[in-house]
């Protein structure tokens, strides 16, 4: 599938998903906890496949019109911990069968990412503990309430 394709379909989904779920959940008052949103196509696309950033931002705005999260937590983790936390969880999907080289790219992309906003993202350092990470998470989310 051609790198501009796969992001016009993923920011399709999302619209979908701002206007059928995120809206309405919002609308309600209620939170909303995603395990992507575009940081993640900023990451994979624009990162790992090499779509024009500035293509990227031009959906972001049309398709998501101002919106973005309160709090983004980047959890972060050496490519070579994450691909051997994938092989023995599952077996791989169309993007985790992809290149080293692809994730290096991917990471970079999220840091980049963070960098550029920083008021929102909190890396966190995944290659800790499970609870020493829980208890981060706990504490970056009770300081929202």
């Amino acid at each position: 599938m051609h790198a501009e394709t796969e992001t016009l379909l993923m920011f399709a989904a999302r619209r979908e998903h701002i206007a059928q779920v995120i809206a309405p959940a919002l609308a309600r008052g209620a939170w909303v906890v995603s395990d992507r949103f575009t940081d993640a196509s900023f990451a994979y696309q624009c990162g790992g496949r090499g779509v024009d950033q500035t293509k990227m931002e031009q959906l972001e705005h049309w398709v998501q019109q101002g919106l973005q999260p309160d709090l983004t937590l980047l959890f972060d983790v050496p490519v070579e911990v994450s691909v051997a936390r994938l092989a023995a969880a599952r077996t791989p999907d169309k993007f985790e069968r992809e290149s080293a080289e692809f994730f290096h790219k991917i990471r970079e992309g999220y840091l980049s990412r963070a960098k550029a906003h920083p008021t929102r993202f909190r890396i966190i350092d995944g290659n800790r503990p499970l609870e020493t990470v829980r208890a981060e998470v706990i504490a970056l989310l009770q300081a929202l309430a």
